[in-house]
């Protein structure tokens, strides 16, 4: 499965910060119809995240009812990103 869309980079304080882009709506649906056959555990759905040229291997998070795509420290690095910047998430989700 190859998802891509826009998003804005959010910041989560939590006990250790993170930094993410919330995956919309339809593109969150069809994560959810393949969930079963790819999670390993927790709702966590394993995935590549390619912004710019920069591609890494992450997890997307289950969150009220969607997912979030953690944006990785090497990956804010390679690309110039901060909190705030709108970006362009391709996802590939191995279905």
């Amino acid at each position: 499965m190859l998802l891509r869309f826009e998003g804005e980079i959010w910041f989560w304080r939590g006990p250790a910060p993170f930094h993410f882009v919330s995956v919309p709506t339809a593109e969150a649906a069809a994560i959810a119809e393949v969930a079963p056959a790819v999670t390993y555990g927790w709702g966590m759905i394993p995935a590549a995240v390619t912004i710019g040229d920069t591609r890494v291997t992450t997890s997307l998070w289950p969150k009220d009812g969607a997912y979030v795509v953690p944006i990785k420290k090497a990956l804010q690095d390679a690309e110039h990103l901060g909190v705030g910047d709108t970006v362009t998430v391709e996802l590939a989700i191995d279905a």
